[in-house]
């Protein structure tokens, strides 16, 4: 963490220059911000149909899956 001294200045330089930093790490074009999200969603919705088959699957096995020898 940076320690301001009492003239308002951050690491060696003032407070105000200090907020012009530029952002650290990549930086993503609004294309690429686009292509992750569908990516996310295909990924979730993927995800949720496994969920979806699993329970179904449980459902029409029924009680037999609870009837297995210990």
């Amino acid at each position: 963490m940076l320690e301001s001294d009492h003239q308002g200045r951050v690491g060696g330089m003032s407070t105000a220059m200090a907020d012009r930093r530029e952002p650290d790490g990549i930086v993503l074009t609004e294309a690429q911000k686009k292509s992750r999200r569908r990516r996310s969603i295909a990924i979730a919705l993927a995800l949720g149909a496994l969920v979806v088959l699993f329970f179904a699957v449980t459902l029409v096995k029924g009680p037999i899956v609870l009837n297995r020898p210990l």
